[in-house]
């Protein structure tokens, strides 16, 4: 009996064995097939794979990730790490970036761009702490730096820091440079590319505008476009706040404006627009002008530049030109801006136009914006968010963040961006001001002046030779997107 259960016993182990060896080999052949899957493709970047041509879902996606919708899943389940691409390193890339938040978004989108193309690695960018702002922010106290990192590990290396023997060394010797602006691939093969195998580690001190808009490899288009789109997102605490204020906004009225009231102090000052401003604070401006000597332009004509459409419209002409496009006074709208120069006197216009007028300062707590104060890239990472969430984005000058935004908004299902017509708009206003319009002939006007400038699909501008006439490459990445938005499919 003893005998006869000792070689039960016996059996079973056998079975057992050979059942563990099974699951075993399934689960070797399974990793096989999944790492086979990824390399031939069918496990696709999510930007690729749940945007290609499919414009609306994507949209609708990204707001209900922005209103804070995303399902139980989503948020418990870890994101699935890209294959990472290997390749041989021809040396690191270090980045200072200049500029406001959208300037170095753009910069850091481009700059990722080159790295993948020269084949270098990159490190995490630095960001802009010498600007008029002086923001103390670095990268991971905006973007996420895990996630930007992983999501682009099918592309480049990017690290957090040089290694410690290259760190000793460049801080000997550093080979840095501003590239020059508006270069193509061309330039950063046969110029950059040889500095950078020579000196292991380069140093660019500029980052903006530093690619061309126009004429580059579709499959640079299309990185450029996913590092904006997919890889550079905001701080858990950034997102967190920001989908408070859209879901707070859309709470009080379903939908709502955002107007991207460019008439801060600087930009005042930086452009000479002082139409409107008494004769102490023009003074004021053109001081603070003459005072930064990084402003190359000192003697500014206001109203030359001003007849010109390139000053940002008074919150006075803003308030005439949203009542002729049709807003009516119960609109809700949210203004995404710094400090407006001149206060609330400045503001006593629009907001008897419009009393539902608010900011993020009005909605949110002092206790939970105490984070963010003196951190400008910070709490404009807060109107970016609520920028793209809106239902009708209008910004009342053509400057980095109203471009960014309007770009970002035609990925999103080509969401309504009111692109103004400056000039234009001078003319009829001075018009209508001076009697020669009655108020109905100027409302028809302006909104005849806007009817195909609403961010709908349309070709992007090239002017050879002349890449500040041209449209912003981050406007409009006409190459990324679908009939319908989102982004488009070459693989």
């Amino acid at each position: 009996m003893v005998a006869v259960g000792g070689g039960g016993g016996g059996a079973r182990r056998r079975r057992a064995w050979r059942w563990a060896m099974r699951a075993a080999a399934s689960a070797v052949l399974w990793t096989a097939v999944v790492q086979v899957a990824s390399i031939a493709g069918l496990f696709r970047p999510r930007v690729l794979a749940d945007c290609g041509g499919k414009g609306g879902a994507a949209a609708a996606s990204g707001l209900a990730a922005l209103a804070g919708e995303d399902s139980l899943a989503a948020r418990l389940s870890p994101p699935a790490l890209v294959p990472k691409r290997i390749y041989k390193s021809n040396g690191y890339l270090l980045v200072t970036c200049n500029g406001g938040l959208n300037q170095m978004r753009a910069g850091i989108c481009d700059m990722v761009t080159i790295a993948r193309h020269l084949n270098l690695t990159l490190v995490v960018p630095e960001l802009d702490k010498r600007s008029f702002w002086a923001d103390p922010s670095d990268f991971g106290d905006i973007f996420d730096v895990d996630h930007f990192i992983n999501s682009l590990r099918d592309e480049l290396m990017i690290v957090k820091e040089l290694p410690l023997k290259l760190q000793l060394r460049t801080k000997k010797r550093l080979y840095s440079m501003p590239p020059v602006s508006w270069s193509n691939e061309t330039y950063y093969l046969k110029r950059i590319l040889p500095l950078a195998r020579k000196h292991k580690v380069i140093h660019f001190d500029k980052s903006d505008a530093r690619l061309a808009n126009n004429g580059l490899p579709i499959q640079l288009q299309m990185l450029r476009c996913r590092v904006n789109f997919e890889a550079l997102r905001f701080t858990p605490q950034i997102e967190a706040l920001g989908r408070k204020l859209i879901s707070t906004l859309q709470r009080r009225s379903g939908q709502f404006v955002v107007l991207h009231l460019r008439y801060e102090m600087d930009m005042l000052s930086f452009s000479g627009c002082t139409h409107g401003c008494s004769g102490k604070e023009t003074e004021e401006l053109t001081k603070m002008r003459y005072a930064y000597p990084w402003w190359k332009e000192k003697e500014i004509d206001s109203e030359v530049k001003r007849l010109q459409g390139l000053c940002p419209l008074t919150p006075e002409e803003i308030t005439l030109v949203l009542k002729a496009l049709g807003f009516t006074k119960d609109t809700l709208i949210y203004i995404a801006s710094g400090e407006i120069y001149g206060g609330e006197r400045r503001l006593a216009v629009l907001k008897a136009a419009y009393p539902k007028l608010v900011r993020k300062e009005k909605i949110l707590s002092p206790d939970e914006l105490r984070p963010f104060q003196n951190h400008s890239t910070q709490m404009a990472a807060l109107d970016y968010m609520v920028s793209l969430a809106s239902d009708i984005f209008i910004p009342s000058y053509d400057g980095n963040m109203a471009r960014v935004v309007e770009g970002h908004r035609r990925y999103m299902d080509f969401r309504k961006t009111i692109v103004l017509d400056r000039k234009k708009l001078v003319e009829l206003l001075d018009l209508f001001q001076g009697g020669a319009l009655s108020w109905d002939e100027f409302s028809d006007a302006v909104k005849e002046a806007h009817r195909s400038r609403t961010g709908q699909p349309a070709e992007r501008k090239v002017v050879p030779g002349q890449p500040k006439e041209e449209d912003y490459f981050y406007a409009n990445p006409l190459e990324c997107l679908g009939s319908n938005g989102g982004l488009r499919d070459v693989s």
